[in-house]
């Protein structure tokens, strides 16, 4: 089986990015392809960046608070790109009121701070198609 890949993406202006440094690392260690986008990728970045790059998953890491706005807005851009098929995760500092929103807008799961990193690990293995 080929190897999964996966994009982690710094969507906004966050200026933080080891938490997704760490997650990223974690995924590399567990056999996965990563690429990771760097700070400050709009969401148009993050959609051609997956598009070019042929993602299985797109993981993306926010501290800034913009997640409302910016995890759906990259969802429906990679849905205007023909990729119905990438997993798109979230994580970072969000409020557990807007997990719902996030899920109804196409995120499949959103992992808070001190989420261990095998668990992405796992989500990733169970649900990449």
């Amino acid at each position: 089986m080929a190897k999964v890949r996966v994009l982690v993406a710094k969507p906004g202006l966050d200026g933080h990015d080891r938490g997704a440094k760490v997650v990223a690392r974690a995924l590399r260690d567990a056999g996965f392809e990563v690429i990771y986008t760097g700070l400050r990728q709009t969401p148009e970045q993050i959609a051609e960046a997956a598009l070019q790059e042929d993602v299985n998953v797109v993981a993306m890491s926010i501290l800034s608070g913009a997640h409302p706005h910016l995890f759906p807005k990259v969802v429906n851009l990679l849905r205007e790109k023909g990729m119905n098929d990438v997993l798109i995760i979230g994580g970072g500092v969000i409020p557990e009121t807007d997990i719902p929103a996030l899920k109804e807008a196409g995120i499949a799961e959103v992992f808070t701070p001190g989420t261990p990193t095998g668990d992405i690990v796992e989500f990733i293995k169970a649900n990449v198609k």
